[in-house]
């Protein structure tokens, strides 16, 4: 039984996010994206960095990659999938969850910590929250704005598959607390089941007690109790 972190050319959070899985009690295994999945895959992480240098859009090549066929069918069988920063631009790039993330409205790169309202906390990633809890998190991107097509952003909302939304201190959710322009401020989405996420905010590097945090450690919980 094993997560797979998946390691791209350009992924930079590999590491980070085996450590806060390892620090839950989870058995990881940093997976080179042309070996495949291993045999006992129990969860997939597809974690943050620029894979393929950001070319063409970010997350879009990757999205290509043979493995990612193998995770979409992993989804299938309800194999828990989390996509984080550029992690989630590769889910939706590839068509994993709905919408995409594209350029911050500032154009600049934000790396900062931010707050975060949980917005379902009906969900494997969620379920360690109350829903309207705030959480704080940290982010590290230039295209993490997410948007989608009217239909589509409805149908999201509607079907409650929002997980968490920029926020201020009180939970309010505010152009202000919005730090890249992300449609309804939405930081974070699912896909069609329940086991497949991605967001922007950076759970990993939350998870342990000397980065200052653990807000993040309930969002990787899905995968040890899964």
């Amino acid at each position: 039984m094993t997560v797979a972190v998946v390691r791209f050319g350009g992924s930079n959070c590999d590491r980070d996010a085996a450590r806060a899985l390892d620090h839950l009690g989870v058995d990881t295994e940093i997976v080179w994206h042309e070996d495949g999945l291993p045999a006992d895959t129990t969860g997939v992480l597809l974690p943050g960095g620029f894979s393929y240098g950001d070319y063409l859009r970010a997350g879009a090549m990757a999205a290509q990659s043979p493995i990612v066929e193998e995770v979409r069918e992993a989804t299938h069988q309800g194999v828990p999938v989390l996509g984080v920063c550029n992690g989630a631009q590769i889910g939706c790039e590839a068509g994993l969850t709905p919408g995409a993330f594209t350029t911050n409205a500032s154009a600049r790169f934000r790396c900062e910590h931010v707050r975060l309202r949980v917005e379902n906390a009906d969900t494997p990633w969620t379920a360690a929250y109350d829903e309207g809890e705030v959480v704080s998190l940290p982010i590290a991107h230039g295209e993490g704005r997410f948007e989608a097509a009217d239909a589509t952003y409805e149908d999201v909302v509607a079907e409650d598959r929002v997980l968490f939304r920029y926020c201020d201190e009180s939970g309010t959710v505010t152009d202000a607390a919005n730090p890249n322009g992300s449609r309804g401020a939405v930081a974070g989405v699912l896909g069609e089941r329940d086991s497949v996420a991605v967001m922007m905010p950076h759970p990993e590097r939350a998870a342990l007690p000397e980065l200052g945090s653990t807000d993040g450690r309930g969002v990787l919980s899905a995968f040890a109790s899964g």
